[in-house]
């Protein structure tokens, strides 16, 4: 390689190391989520005094299976591996309904709407939400699906 086009690799490699996508964040752990002691909560927001059983894993840790209360949640924390690959999701059931989905991923999206520290899953009677720290309000996560798995 001639000096040249070594001096524009590096031009290049500081471009990219002060572009926006790395500026932007306010914290740290925003640059660093593997720093981020992360929290996931799953609240059984059912009306009716229903009960909802929760079963949630990764592929290191199995949590168990819950029987939740209305009003009541499970919670756990974590923090990210350097590898970018934890995930952990959930099944969820509910009378003659269930829902199984991710709960946790690596993603800047979801990190966002976690308020990069805390995951909260809430059960309501039509489908599962997630809270949007955000824009301050519950999204729709998943639709419960008729019948046991």
């Amino acid at each position: 390689m001639s000096p040249i086009s070594k001096t524009h690799l590096l031009v290049l490699a500081f471009a990219i190391a002060i572009s926006p996508i790395w500026c932007s964040p306010s914290s740290k752990s925003e640059v660093f989520p593997e720093f981020t002691k992360w929290h996931v909560y799953v609240v059984n927001g059912l009306n009716d005094n229903q009960t909802m059983s929760v079963h949630c894993k990764s592929k290191d840790d199995d949590l168990g299976i819950q029987n939740l209360p209305q009003g009541a949640n499970t919670t756990w924390s974590f923090r990210t591996n350097f590898v970018h690959s934890t995930l952990f999701w959930c099944y969820m059931s509910k009378a003659n309904a269930h829902a199984a989905l991710k709960v946790f991923w690596q993603d800047i999206y979801l990190f966002q709407k976690c308020n990069w520290k805390n995951c909260i899953y809430v059960a309501k009677d039509d489908g599962v939400y997630i809270k949007d720290f955000p824009k301050d309000c519950d999204v729709f996560a998943k639709k419960w699906e008729d019948g046991w798995r």
